[in-house]
């Protein structure tokens, strides 16, 4: 059995200095587990992970974005970001925001039986200004460097996709439609992965709403449950016999996300 989690941790060293990381691989026991936002570089992190191999795609400019795996099982290779080909192809190697390439946003790990993509979605921002890269350029490349990988063996690929795909997936859907997470364009980016085979595996499991990944610091939220999923864990369709569990780790503190696992019998 092998457990991935992954979790934005919107700042590695905030969590840490909470003491909150060790506590979260003790209670969840991950085999890999999958970080996004970490904010760091790896000199600037006091973490012992013992048994695990690190590897770490952290963002040009210093305290942004940024993606990590650690992995008990070791990978056959790891990547840091998509390839030149679809840098190119869809035009993702500026905005008015800069590079998004340099950002750290996406790492994929090869394993015996399948590939491992931890990604970082870009945020389309409050006034959509970068809703159109998203929508026309991020979206499409990542969907297309997936389908590339699973010609060769299943992909899992996880992590803050910035978007909640249906009105369940948000506590408060109907004065949010339009704005950043909730647009036509993102979730129809979102709907893709579906369309194209990829299977959401929390909804394997669990139906309807109240489950979120996200809340906001304002009001009280998180207590109140008034949050949105946009933490995921998506898999090739083959995998899904081998699916045994996926979760929602809504009691993990440390950072406005929580982790979400799945349990694989791989």
């Amino acid at each position: 059995m092998t457990k991935i989690c992954s979790w934005n941790v919107n700042g590695i060293r905030a969590v840490e200095r909470k003491g909150l990381f060790q506590p979260f691989i003790n209670e969840l026991k991950p085999d890999i587990i999958c970080l996004q936002e970490t904010k760091a570089n790896r000199e600037q992190v006091e973490i012992d992970l013992n048994g695990y191999h690190e590897y770490w795609n952290s963002a040009e400019r210093k305290g942004y974005s940024g993606t990590a795996i650690f992995s008990k099982i070791e990978p056959v290779t790891v990547i840091d970001g998509l390839p030149e080909d679809f840098i190119k192809q869809y035009k993702l190697d500026n905005d008015s925001y800069g590079d998004p390439n340099s950002e750290g946003r996406v790492m994929t790990a090869e394993y015996k039986d399948y590939y491992l993509v931890t990604v970082y979605t870009p945020n389309a921002k409050d006034d959509l200004s970068r809703l159109k890269l998203r929508h026309k350029q991020w979206d499409p490349a990542f969907l297309e460097y997936l389908k590339s990988l699973e010609k060769n063996k299943p992909v899992i690929f996880c992590g803050d996709l910035n978007v909640a795909y249906s009105e369940d997936d948000l506590s408060n859907p109907k004065p949010n439609v339009g704005k950043k997470g909730f647009t036509d364009e993102e979730r129809q980016g979102f709907g893709q992965f579906l369309n194209t085979g990829f299977i959401d595996s929390f909804r394997i499991f669990n139906k309807g709403n109240g489950y979120y990944s996200w809340w906001s610091h304002w009001a009280n939220a998180r207590a109140r449950n008034i949050g949105w999923r946009i933490d995921y864990i998506l898999t090739s369709k083959s995998l899904v016999p081998k699916i045994k569990s996926a979760q929602i780790h809504k009691d993990i503190l440390g950072s406005d996300h929580c982790p979400v696992s799945i349990e694989l019998d791989i």
